[in-house]
């Protein structure tokens, strides 16, 4: 693993220089990527959500129409500061800065959103991850991956891979893969 792309100054440094440095709020491909994780979900409503990675809180804000709660969390304290702003007058969205494995909030969840996050992990690193993540969802519970499936130097692992490692967890059924041209999206159900 390379720490200088995972670490919480690596990120901070990203939102202090650029409020949005993926461009999460404009751009067309994290719009596509959107669209495709709420339709995804279906037109189940979900009681508790974890979204590690949040960012500026984008993809958070449209997760609070399908969920009764949504924990969100990003390693950058500065992305949760416009997180914040952006999910302003949302009651049912909690955020707050931590990094994972070790911040994941008590109690279990019945979807977990693991989007544009995992190729910051090496594959050892992902699997225990993907375990711990797992364990935290409820038995009707889904883990939905999405996943840009281009290269960046900052990234340890491919989307592909990503999607691999998780996939290959024992506990989990796959019931939905997709694959558009710049990202793939997987969704599994706890065994």
């Amino acid at each position: 693993m390379n720490a200088s792309t995972t670490s919480a100054e690596f990120f901070e440094q990203k939102y202090r220089e650029n409020a949005d440095p993926w461009d999460f709020a404009r751009s067309e491909y994290e719009r596509s990527r959107y669209g495709a994780i709420i339709s995804a979900l279906g037109e189940r409503r979900y009681e508790r959500a974890f979204e590690p990675g949040c960012s500026v809180g984008e993809l958070t804000w449209r997760l609070a129409s399908h969920c009764e709660l949504v924990d969100a969390m990003d390693i950058s304290a500065t992305a949760i500061d416009r997180a914040k702003l952006r999910c302003s007058g949302l009651s049912n969205v909690t955020l707050h800065a931590g990094g994972l494995p070790h911040h994941i909030p008590d109690g279990f969840f019945d979807l977990i959103v693991f989007s544009e996050i995992g190729y910051y992990f090496d594959e050892a690193r992902l699997r225990e991850l993907g375990k711990s993540l797992v364990n935290r969802i409820s038995s009707s519970g889904t883990l939905l991956a999405a996943h840009w499936l281009g290269t960046s130097k900052d990234h340890v692992l491919s989307g592909n891979r990503v999607h691999k490692v998780l996939g290959g967890l024992s506990e989990l059924r796959l019931s939905c893969s997709e694959r558009y041209e710049k990202f793939r999206l997987d969704r599994w159900d706890r065994i």
